[in-house]
């Protein structure tokens, strides 16, 4: 009897473990689809925001339009550049960049996104820092920009010690401060077309690159001794992997470009409209646009040029390369006597 008692005991303790091992998966399972949808949710694309209406609230929440509707000059795309860090902060999931567990480790279409607004904010943070902020070269740095724009170049990927929010969000405390004192004459932003042009010559630069690594999509020849390997041209293509990065890359600059260059038309119009440049700086915008458009496809494709499938890069790539022409005109017109 006693070998039966044994086999009774094995067998009860099989079944044990077997349950054991069904709730484990079960967990397992649960656990796999609730991350499934918070990444799903995460990687929605933040709406865009009223420009105007934004940095009106903020003023009055300090108290500045109690006495008159007008904001001062500079302070829209101050309050534009200070909320769109403030939406890769504080959106659905916050700053995923460099986030070290799921879902955030295993997304990379949202922090591809945050990337291109984050290089956008930064650019235009050193724009504020050397030229929007100065009368001249010799003059001084503004108290709060000279710290708020390191800020926003530290590493992205930081997860803790500092984490890159920490940073990001101390240079956007630094860029308030920076807003307050505008608002009542003790900083300053001069809308002159120099300062403009400057900043728009990075914006093209950035826009050019982004063009050519999305046309990169389909395979390319690039010319040039300095390509050649062993009498052979080399081929460049964007990695199939990296495709949907790069698009939406591209769609983050974009969604940022077209917030702070709403903000740009409200605070240099007599400039634009002094170099007939308004009509050039609203056709960028709209070219912009047209990059937000929903994506109804369920992944980015990456067809050739005229085949079966579409070929999403290439037509984000024909509208950032038009956008970007755009730019090189409104810029000519600008630095026009």
């Amino acid at each position: 009897m006693s070998w039966l008692a044994d086999k009774l005991e094995r067998l009860k303790a099989s079944v044990n473990l077997s349950g054991l091992w069904k709730i484990i998966v079960s967990i397992v399972v649960v656990a796999g689809v609730l991350l499934t949808f918070l990444g799903m949710y995460w990687s929605n694309e933040p709406d865009q925001f009223d420009v105007v209406a934004t940095a009106k609230e903020k003023a009055t929440e300090k108290g500045y339009l109690n006495n008159s509707k007008k904001l001062v000059v500079g302070y829209t795309t101050a309050s534009t550049l200070h909320s769109i860090v403030g939406t890769l902060l504080d959106k659905p999931g916050g700053f995923t960049n460099n986030d070290v567990m799921p879902p955030g480790i295993f997304m990379d279409n949202m922090p591809s996104w945050e990337f291109g607004v984050l290089v956008q904010a930064r650019d235009l943070a050193r724009s504020f820092r050397k030229e929007f902020s100065r009368s001249q070269s010799q003059s001084t740095e503004d108290v709060n920009l000279k710290i708020a724009e390191p800020q926003f170049n530290f590493d992205n990927n930081s997860w803790a010690l500092p984490s890159s929010e920490s940073e990001y969000r101390r240079g956007n405390n630094e860029l308030m401060e920076y807003l307050d004192r505008l608002a009542v004459s003790d900083a300053q932003f001069y809308a002159r077309a120099d300062n403009l042009s400057d900043w728009l010559s990075d914006v093209s630069t950035r826009l050019g690159s982004l063009s050519q690594r999305l046309s990169a999509s389909v395979i390319e020849e690039e010319g040039g001794d300095d390509q050649q390997i062993d009498g052979d041209s080399r081929y460049v293509r964007t990695p199939w992997l990296e495709v949907d990065n790069v698009f939406y890359e591209a769609r983050g600059t974009s969604w940022a470009l077209i917030h702070m260059l709403r903000a740009i038309e409200v605070d240099f119009i007599f400039t634009l409209q002094d170099k007939n440049a308004l009509v050039s700086l609203r056709q960028i915008i709209r070219e912009l646009e047209a990059t937000q458009e929903t994506v109804w496809a369920p992944m980015i494709l990456n067809g050739s040029g005229f085949g079966v499938l579409a070929n999403h890069s290439l037509v984000m790539a024909s509208y950032i390369a038009r956008a970007n022409t755009a730019i090189i005109d409104l810029r000519s017109l600008l630095e026009q006597g």
